[in-house]
């Protein structure tokens, strides 16, 4: 009895430092890429920036008009200048971030969601239903990515929710489709035949063996959908069919400033906006880069 229980420490034991060495090695490939830890390190400044701290760093209300400091340049009082209806621009830009990522963060998760469900279902059970789904996949697959969406907003109309609502419905058939071959592949693993034989549940297998044996590929489209999640809303907003005025957005602040004589002689007014719509996406695309390197079972390199 008591060689049973010494056994089963022992492998309880192996299994956890066989985890913690699987994690140390994952985070040592993401280390060596000096792109992704520095998208990161980037990230780590700019959320907490933007969320938690905002009334911290940028006190001033980014709705409040001046207009007796219309159009002024960047200076002690107002970092980044003010726009033409007197509003400082540096509060803009953090509010405007915290906009622009909770549409991108959201939208992911909508979409996720979604394409995680659709996918798992076509893959472990295939034939008519994986037809089903796999079909209805294709024809939204088949529509231009932005007439559907500008279709989605026209008829649900404009708004921060509407904009996480559209974009979460657009981009759900990739995920399905990535979801679906991974699920393919895994179902015919000897430990999920083993589950069918000893009548596990097909909803037990799905989540308890199917889905975290395909988290790695998941995880990295979903770091490279959040760039693209908040490109979608820039473009939205920049169409004047995203966040509604006065809500900031950095791509709501891009469209009022797209006159020319604005591009012109007022670059405060614009380049906050789109250096930081820039960084941010490419931040997130070298961690996408990153997490895709350092969770890839074949890279066999310590």
């Amino acid at each position: 009895m008591a060689s049973d229980e010494n056994s089963a420490a022992e492998s309880i034991m192996v299994e956890e430092i066989a985890g913690s060495t699987h994690k140390g090695r994952i985070v040592r490939r993401f280390m060596r890429n000096r792109a992704a830890v520095a998208g990161a390190a980037f990230m780590l400044v700019v959320v907490p920036l933007v969320f938690p701290l905002a009334k911290v760093v940028a006190p001033q209300d980014p709705h409040a008009t001046n207009l007796r400091e219309i159009g002024q340049p960047p200076s002690a009082d107002h970092l980044l200048g003010t726009d033409l209806t007197g509003r400082d621009m540096w509060s803009r830009v953090v509010y405007g971030g915290r906009v622009s990522l909770a549409v991108g963060l959201v939208a992911v998760v909508i979409y996720m969601s979604i394409g995680i469900v659709l996918g798992s279902l076509a893959g472990f059970y295939g034939g008519m239903v994986d037809s089903i789904i796999m079909r209805v996949t294709e024809t939204v697959m088949s529509i231009p990515g932005y007439v559907m969406l500008i279709t989605i907003v026209a008829f649900i109309g404009p708004g921060l929710f509407n904009s996480m609502l559209a974009i979460g419905l657009l981009g759900w058939t990739g995920i399905a489709r990535l979801v679906r071959g991974q699920v393919l592949s895994v179902r015919a693993q000897d430990y999920v035949m083993a589950a069918r034989a000893t009548g596990v549940p097909a909803k037990g297998i799905i989540l308890r063996h199917v889905l975290p044996n395909t988290m790695a590929p998941i995880i990295v489209a979903a770091s490279f959908g959040v760039a693209g999640a908040i490109l979608l809303e820039a473009g939205l907003s920049f169409l004047g069919l995203g966040v509604r005025i006065p809500v900031p957005s950095w791509g709501q602040m891009i469209n009022e400033a797209r006159s020319p004589a604005i591009i012109q002689d007022y670059l405060w007014l614009w380049v906050p906006p789109g250096l930081a719509i820039t960084l941010c996406v490419l931040s997130i695309n070298f961690i996408g880069d990153g997490l895709r390197d350092a969770l890839d079972p074949r890279l066999i390199r310590d």
